[in-house]
């Protein structure tokens, strides 16, 4: 490697000389270069960079190629802080993977001096040239979305506190009981129940954002076309690795049907019809099954009105937000006063 002497030693008589003042920058800006990115100089530099410190509430890095001897500007990424020492980058500009790793090092070591502890990296899939600069600087995989990927990275050199992505996936079954005692059931002709015979109740996946009454209205009218009513919550079950991992909540939802004609979805069922509850209880699988036949005992005991689940109520939150609030007021002294039935 050589000696710096040697990278900037005087040009030559046929070399345009460009002045003692140029040279004396030129290797301030590199030994600037040299501290901030940890790289080390190199013996031909046509493009020096020189890191501004933005003060833009948004990522606002760009590669402008400037004529020799000029200097290429660059500003840190700059973010919005969090309540928790971190801070949020969304990258909204193309950018050179080779120039983003530069400036995210630079990044990274002002936010080391300013006490930062976490960072997130928001980046739209159209800049997924960018993912391995990050991973090389230390970042890791926090999720992913159909249009963009979260990175992260923990600065201090003590176990992180960065809260994990979403541990859970909620469903909900269907129990819907019309005013002959019957239960709405269905054959799935995918997954595991395909080709079984076993007739289960419509089952389905909750919505990012949406509420699990709302969730629970919406499958039974996709997969039978019953228009219904939510009526409450009867039990909810957990279990772990079940999708990817990932934990699962399931909600047995009570809901009374406003129409009667069934119009199954070709797609995923077999079949759909209405059912005795006492046949439905007693099949086989059902029986041998303790989840399930649970499930059913449940169904039945609330069938006989013997059992009560648990009331959606709207209640509005300390910060503004509108919350459905489930619970049983079979014992209440009164209703409650702040929130309305959803």
């Amino acid at each position: 490697m050589m000696s710096l002497d040697e990278e900037f030693k005087p040009p030559s008589s046929t070399e345009q000389h460009p002045g003692p003042h140029v040279c004396m920058a030129t290797l301030v800006h590199t030994l600037l270069h040299v501290h901030l990115f940890g790289v080390k100089a190199r013996a031909v530099i046509p493009h020096l960079t020189r890191i501004m410190s933005g003060s833009t509430t948004s990522m606002m890095v760009d590669e402008q190629r400037l004529p020799e001897n000029n200097v290429q500007q660059i500003e840190l990424l700059t973010g919005t802080e969090d309540s928790y020492g971190g801070v949020r980058i969304e990258i909204k500009n193309r950018m050179d993977s080779n120039v983003f790793g530069d400036v995210l090092r630079a990044s990274i070591s002002q936010w080391r001096q300013k006490g930062t502890k976490g960072v997130w990296i928001k980046l739209p899939i159209q800049h997924a040239n960018l993912v391995e600069a990050a991973v090389k600087e230390g970042f890791w995989y926090h999720h992913a979305e159909p249009d963009y990927l979260m990175l992260v990275l923990w600065i201090p050199k003590t176990a992180h506190t960065l809260p994990a992505n979403a541990s859970h996936r909620v469903g909900i079954g269907a129990f819907v009981i019309n005013s002959k005692r019957e239960v709405l059931v269905v054959q799935e002709n995918s997954g595991r129940f395909k080709g079984t015979g076993v007739w289960k109740l419509p089952t389905g996946v909750v919505n990012e954002g949406e509420d699990i009454c709302t969730a629970a209205i919406r499958e039974v009218e996709e997969e039978t076309g019953i228009k219904t009513e939510f009526v409450e919550i009867l039990a909810f079950r957990q279990s772990h690795k079940a999708f990817f991992t990932k934990s699962d909540l399931f909600f047995v939802c009570m809901l009374q049907p406003l129409s009667t004609e069934i119009q199954k979805q070709e797609e995923e069922l077999e079949a759909a019809q209405w059912m005795a509850m006492e046949e439905y209880a007693a099949q086989p699988f059902v029986k041998k099954n303790p989840l399930f036949d649970s499930i059913a005992n449940i169904c039945l005991a609330k069938k006989d009105m013997k059992y009560t689940g648990f009331s959606p109520f709207s209640a509005t939150s300390s910060s503004g937000k509108t919350n459905i609030l489930y619970f049983n007021n079979q014992d209440l002294k009164q209703p409650l006063s702040s929130g309305n039935q959803a």
